[in-house]
């Protein structure tokens, strides 16, 4: 179990650092929805990973970060939306 935790752990690392590099080099918009994803995916790996090995300030901030992933993501939606709304016949 340990071992799937701590792959689940540097698969959360990687990926938002991929996504950090991606932003860093103008290969990706940061107020995307995949810059949005990445964080989403990366932050609940994380937070998982450091509660399981009860490290809880960096579980508590990945949390945050999913949750700020999380309002983003429904921001991103809901304009998504309304822009559909706004060109419908």
């Amino acid at each position: 179990m340990t071992l799937s935790i701590d792959l689940l752990g540097w698969a959360g690392a990687a990926t938002m650092l991929y996504g950090y590099i991606m932003v860093s080099a103008s290969r990706m918009a940061g107020d995307g929805m995949p810059y949005q994803v990445i964080n989403l995916f990366g932050s609940i790996a994380l937070m998982i990973s450091t509660a399981y090995h009860d490290a809880w300030p960096s579980a508590i901030l990945n949390i945050i970060w999913a949750a700020i992933g999380v309002v983003s993501i429904t921001r991103l939606i809901s304009a998504r939306s309304g822009k559909k709304a706004v060109n419908a016949p």
